[in-house]
């Protein structure tokens, strides 16, 4: 898991797509390029559980009662996060995206071969929200009830997970 290159994104409420207005998206590129195969168990071994194997929708979603981990384990695809007017991002085999409660994410094309496998914390159960309008005040209470996790996906209890999201960024008490 050495040479990933680490990417943090905030993405605002679009109005449509919430966004997580404490925490950042995490990308660590090239985490997992030697060890693709690996993802399921390295994410399981570190708490991330009620995990699967398949690809992305390929229409904006999100998740407002969990956070979500996506590791690319073969082929490649480009993802758009953040909603209709958040960011594209290719992103192949090796790749994985740590998504907080909220934040949108769709398959905008892929390669035939494209799988991600997807896993959350603790096993937490999902729910799948789209952006409709009576999806609010709801999921905007169920976003910051979402608690933090025990482990970073990849590297467990030291990993940059946990220092990018901290307490007091999910209580909204910036220091």
């Amino acid at each position: 898991m050495n040479g990933a290159e680490i990417k943090t994104i905030f993405f605002k409420d679009d109005g449509v797509i919430p966004g997580n207005p404490y925490l950042p998206v995490i990308l660590y590129l090239g985490s997992l390029k030697d060890e693709p195969e690996e993802t399921e168990a390295i994410f399981n071994r570190n708490g991330w559980l009620n995990s699967w194997t398949n690809g992305v929708f390929d229409y904006h979603h999100y998740h407002s009662n969990a956070h979500e981990v996506l590791g690319v384990i073969r082929g490649s695809a480009v993802l758009q996060l953040g909603g209709e007017h958040g960011q594209k991002f290719e992103l192949t085999a090796g790749d994985v995206a740590v998504l907080p409660a909220g934040t949108g994410h769709k398959r905008c094309s892929a390669s035939k071969d494209f799988r991600v496998v997807g896993a959350y914390p603790d096993g937490m159960d999902y729910n799948l929200c789209t952006g409709k309008p009576g999806e609010r005040p709801k999921v905007l209470e169920d976003i910051a009830r979402v608690p933090l996790p025990n482990t970073d996906p990849l590297y467990g209890a030291a990993g940059p997970l946990m220092s990018a999201w901290k307490p007091q960024q999910q209580t909204g008490n910036h220091a």
